[in-house]
């Protein structure tokens, strides 16, 4: 995190967050709770682990988070988001879906590109 920047690292992907997801990171960092154990007196992790200086293993958070929220219904929602957004090939290509995959979700959230690409091709022709 920079004055300007505020990012988090998921595995190897770095994410850079803009506002407003940025802020709750910033008040974190401010005042950083994880700091309040003695097990943990300097530990620069947001998400400690159960060993000192560790961070939160992945199934652990996981588990965490389920109590929550849905990770599958979240991630079955942001697909048929994107699929209203961009092509369906591109779409797979980056998230390493299979192509056929985000056809039926395309389809179940009402955004199939080549009735789109046709409608719009036969406007312009008009």
């Amino acid at each position: 995190m920079t004055e300007e920047l505020v990012s988090i690292t998921l595995g190897t992907v770095e994410i850079a967050l803009t506002p407003p997801l940025d802020q709750p990171w910033r008040d974190l960092a401010a005042t950083p709770t994880h700091h309040q154990t003695a097990a943990h007196p300097n530990s620069k992790w947001v998400f400690r682990g159960g060993s000192p200086g560790q961070h939160i293993q992945a199934s652990t958070l996981t588990q965490r988070l389920s109590t929550a929220f849905s990770s599958r219904a979240a991630r079955l929602g942001t697909l048929h988001e994107l699929t209203k957004l961009a092509p369906v090939a591109i779409i797979a290509e980056a998230l390493g879906y299979s192509a056929a995959t985000i056809d039926r979700h395309a389809i179940d959230s009402s955004a199939n590109y080549a009735q789109y690409v046709s409608a719009l091709k036969s406007a312009i022709s008009r």
